[in-house]
């Protein structure tokens, strides 16, 4: 379809309305505003935000729960600068997503321009591609192009530099640059003028009229026949198979369901990690929890789909070397992390799952294996009823999770910001479905919380949500609550407040005897969250902890975001957590 379009920004905003984007996050500044002025005025939700970081990751959730590009738009230098780390942490976790950035104006660029800086060695080691646009009529295509590429292949976010010259329109250029230029009529001025022409007749050359084309279909790739039968055969002939399945495996979020099936009908046990906890839902007879690094050094075949040998897996060590290694991914450096597979399954490893079960069966021997690995389930979370049983002054944190668990609607879905609190979460709370968990992925960045539950809430629009910080995380989160009252985004936070980087003060204390630089204070979370418009609720005591959780449902029911400042014991329950 061909339009007329008054400026750059519009040309923008019709591309990304073309391939169905609904939601632009951002942190306003001068060099994008008419990309966000022209997505307001075509029915695009703009959702602005506190920190660009923050924007960033809210594309990341919506890409993750999706599997479609988010899309985020930050000013330049600084702007820019501010987003690598959730630019990183989306790079690492294979998100899809678009980051449009602001830059200084093509003519003006390496001449001390406000905020004018050499962006592409600072973005592009963190995409799949940085995009310098130059001219109008290229912006239109550039999305089309960056669209494609983040999904292909590996997927992973692409950058797309628009200079602010090239978003309004060419009289309001043309007429800058005249003035730039100014009336002189020395050798030097008129030389100025002539080249200030001809770079505006450069950059709008054949931006008339823009073609508007929809995204090409996106194709997930396939791995080949012959490795399919490999797999096939060995879960034919082990005793001892084990499946475990990362975030990977559910960058189809489309296919979610029709996967969670796949792995009922292949029938064997499996480990869910990263975006995939929540697959099989709260209880399945397959789904084991705990007590995987025992599992996986007793396996004869283990299939690991979208899951690398990385420090999760202790370099592939977990694994043992007598075991026939499965490993399905979309990327060949994964697959063979650290550990080179006996069958390489390159491709789609959702796909991969649903393929093989269609090839596989599973084997009556497989029972007594799959009762062994439930025993040890069933040991474990006895322990956990009985730690968590414990009382002191404060919360446990254990008991905390167990009344979560049981209070969160059916259908909530959970953020995991960082630190020793939502490590234990990862023990104790049961996401309730496919695509209901989400954490930063294998960087392991703390701040996510905030942006993750912004990109939630408009993925999956009246779900209840819940953000599950440590005390530490949270500092990076706490003025996005400005965000969340001021949109209308309903959603409970919790603070897991024992005052302290504790997962890194158990073992700094152990090793070095100092706690330097993990105190905390108690301090009051809820108050901050009251200042920003949202309710604050103070739980200090084991006997409010049930009304309190009640309380925030209830108000975020009523459209109110809420948080809960949770005054928490200390534990040993993850004593020799930290990893290398």
């Amino acid at each position: 379809m061909t339009h007329t379009l008054h400026h750059g920004g519009e040309r923008i905003a019709e591309a990304l309305l073309a391939h169905g984007v609904s939601h632009l996050f951002t942190l306003c500044g001068g060099h994008i505003s008419p990309i966000l002025a022209a997505a307001k005025a075509r029915g695009l939700r703009v959702v602005d935000v506190r920190d660009e970081a923050t924007a960033v990751f809210a594309a990341d959730a919506q890409a993750r729960l999706t599997g479609r590009p988010g899309v985020a738009a930050v000013t330049a230098g600084p702007g820019i600068s501010n987003a690598i780390t959730a630019l990183k942490n989306a790079q690492l976790a294979q998100s899809p997503l678009l980051l449009i950035g602001g830059a200084a104006p093509t003519a003006l660029q390496g001449r001390g321009a406000l905020q004018d800086i050499d962006q592409r060695p600072l973005v592009a080691p963190h995409v799949k591609r940085f995009y310098k646009l130059r001219r109008v009529a290229e912006l239109a295509s550039a999305v089309r192009e960056a669209w494609a590429l983040a999904l292909e292949g590996v997927p992973g976010p692409v950058f797309l530099e628009c200079p602010v010259d090239l978003l309004y329109d060419e009289a309001s250029i043309r007429g800058w640059y005249a003035d730039a230029a100014g009336k002189g009529t020395a050798l030097a001025d008129r030389a100025l003028r002539w080249y200030l022409n001809r770079h505006a007749a450069r950059m709008f050359a054949g931006s008339a009229a823009v073609q508007i084309a929809a995204p090409p279909a996106a194709v997930a790739p396939q791995c080949g026949e012959g490795a399919l039968e490999r797999a096939a055969a060995a879960l034919a002939r082990a005793e001892r198979p084990l499946l475990v399945i990362g975030s990977q495996a559910l960058l189809r979020a489309g296919r979610a369901e029709a996967l969670a099936e796949a792995v009922g009908r292949l029938g064997v046990p499996v480990y869910l990690s990263g975006m995939a906890r929540g697959l099989l839902g709260r209880e399945h007879p397959l789904q084991r929890r705990h007590a995987r690094r025992n599992a996986l050094r007793e396996a004869d075949c283990v299939l690991l789909a979208g899951v690398p040998c990385d420090f999760r897996l202790d370099y592939g060590k977990h694994v043992r070397r007598s075991a026939t290694l499965i490993a399905a991914n979309r990327s060949r450096k994964d697959a063979t992390l650290n550990r080179r597979p006996d069958v390489l399954a390159l491709g789609d490893a959702g796909d991969f799952i649903e393929r093989l079960a269609a090839q596989a069966a599973p084997r009556p021997g497989w029972a007594a294996w799959r009762e062994a690995l439930d025993a040890r389930d069933r040991t474990r979370e006895t322990d956990i009823d009985q730690q968590a049983a414990l009382a002191g002054e404060h919360i446990n944190p254990l008991a905390f999770f167990r009344a979560m668990d049981r209070e969160a609607a059916p259908d909530a879905i959970f953020v995991a910001d960082g630190g020793d609190f939502v490590s234990t979460a990862s023990y104790v709370l049961r996401p309730r479905g496919p695509l209901a968990w989400l954490d930063p992925g294998a960087f392991g960045t703390l701040g996510v919380g905030a942006g993750f539950a912004l990109g939630a809430a408009q993925a999956r629009p009246g779900r209840e949500l819940w953000i599950v910080f440590g005390d530490g995380a949270c500092g990076w989160s706490l003025a996005e609550i400005d965000s969340f009252v001021r949109q209308g985004f309903a959603v409970i936070m919790v603070v897991g407040n024992d005052a302290g980087w504790t997962q890194i003060a158990r073992e700094q204390v152990k090793m070095l005897k100092d706690d330097v630089a993990t105190v905390l204070a108690r301090s009051d979370y809820h108050r901050v969250a009251e200042g920003f418009g949202a309710a604050g609720l103070c739980v200090k005591q084991a006997d409010v902890l049930l009304p309190a959780l009640q309380q925030a449902r209830a108000l975020a029911a009523q459209g109110r975001p809420v948080l809960l400042n949770v005054w928490l014991d200390k534990t040993e329950f993850r004593e020799g957590s930290l990893s290398m």
